[in-house]
């Protein structure tokens, strides 16, 4: 199975036609969150629940689920649903290292990190980073940040730091007065990180750009249990009411962590892949979709995680590869970051000579699932059943995913599948 994601903040600027030499210079007052303590030292990091990129879990979840609530305000009937909560938070905190004032404080606050301070935003996720690196032998997982920065426009070398050393940002110049060809290298900067899995993310460049920042998130995962091909069916997946598709329905039988949410109207199960990675679906009982996500919070995703029990299941899950795009200015703007794209906007932590503000944040995401999880992997495993009836869980109709990663409890994607069929 494999999910890529991919983010681009585009900076944009009002250039004067001054020179550039003199913007190169470091600002010495600005270095003074450098080096709180040694960075290499990550011993003290990794001792069970104190580790210090769980200071990001519970905000970054209320980020998760105020995104899904706006992206599905807007969403049109019958599209799916899917980006990466982590990937958009990962930027924007990038971005906010170099905000000021105002633009500072709302970024903070739309991204829950108003109790934190931004010297340990950066170290938790520079830990988190260095988590998600520590990569297990059956599972791809990149999580990363790429700066595309205008030829001849220097950043302050403040800046620069802080995304390279927490964000572990790579930094490469493009020529913006060649917009075709800036797209091309920051289309294949994507590409390279995500497999080729999303190629032309960026479209329609500005010549007065300064910069952008890109975030990319990939992952490719087996199945701990992985789905037979000879069980695999044509079905029917009812998209609304009115509308069926044909689906191929893969099905397995196996011991499974299943909740069945009587008083939220949901069937809840965990289809764990090898590594610290499992997709959580979520099957809102018939006719409750839109009950269930107008309450649902990061609350009920830790009651469903820590109700989930072992036991038999009949599991009957659609083949699909989906992509989505997002535009997401109205939705940063309207969770609160409005000066970060008007002329109000104080990005001095970049640049001082020269006045920046966000022109576009754009997302793009994919998933495609199937029986493996991935390319190929043969692997029988025997489950010992036990003798009870299994628990049926049909997914024909549209649910709710995420998927997480438990070593840093990041929600690495989530989203709601209307139709498995809409590539």
């Amino acid at each position: 199975m494999r999910v890529t994601f991919a983010l681009a903040l585009l900076l944009a600027v009002a250039w004067a036609d001054h020179h550039y030499d003199h913007l190169a210079g470091d600002d010495p007052n600005h270095g003074h969150h450098h080096h709180d303590h040694p960075h290499n030292d990550h011993s003290q990091h990794h001792h069970g629940d104190d580790m210090i990129c769980h200071k990001l879990a519970q905000p970054n979840a209320d980020f998760a689920f105020a995104l899904y609530k706006n992206i599905n305000s807007k969403n049109a009937a019958g599209k799916n649903i899917f980006y990466s909560p982590l990937g958009i938070a990962t930027a924007l905190s990038m971005l906010s290292t170099g905000a000021r004032g105002n633009t500072h404080d709302q970024m903070f606050s739309a991204l829950g990190y108003s109790s934190m301070n931004q010297t340990s935003v950066n170290d938790a996720y520079e830990h988190l980073l260095l988590m998600m690196g520590h990569n297990q032998q059956n599972q791809v997982l990149n999580v990363g940040n790429g700066l595309a920065v205008r030829t001849g426009f220097a950043p302050l070398g403040s800046f620069i730091a802080d995304v390279k050393t927490h964000y572990s940002a790579e930094i490469f110049n493009v020529d913006f007065e060649k917009p075709q060809e800036a797209a091309s290298e920051i289309n294949q900067f994507i590409s390279d990180k995500t497999q080729g899995k999303i190629k032309d993310m960026v479209k329609d460049l500005d010549s007065a750009m300064a910069m952008v920042l890109l975030n990319y998130v990939y992952f490719r995962g087996q199945w701990e249990k992985p789905f037979e091909d000879d069980k695999t069916d044509k079905a029917e997946f009812h998209v609304d009411e009115n509308t069926k598709v044909m689906v191929d329905m893969m099905m397995r039988t196996g011991r499974y962590d299943f909740f069945q949410d009587v008083d939220n109207h949901t069937s809840v199960i965990m289809l764990p892949y090898k590594g610290n990675t499992s997709m959580m679906i979520v099957l809102p009982d018939e006719g409750r979709m839109k009950e269930v996500e107008d309450v649902m919070c990061k609350h009920h995703l830790k009651h469903w995680h820590d109700s989930l029990t072992r036991q038999s299941v009949d599991i009957y899950l659609p083949k699909f590869s989906v992509s989505v795009d997002a535009a997401l200015d109205d939705t940063l703007k309207e969770l609160g970051m409005n000066d970060a794209f008007g002329d109000t906007a104080d990005f001095s932590g970049i640049s001082e000579e020269v006045k920046l503000k966000v022109s576009k944040a754009s997302h793009q995401a994919m998933l495609s699932v199937d029986e493996t999880g991935t390319e190929a992997a043969a692997v029988t495993t025997i489950e010992v059943m036990p003798m009870s009836m299994p628990e049926k869980m049909v997914l024909n109709r549209p649910f709710l995913m995420f998927i997480l990663e438990h070593s840093t409890r990041s929600i690495l994607f989530m989203g709601k599948i209307n139709n498995p069929t809409e590539a």
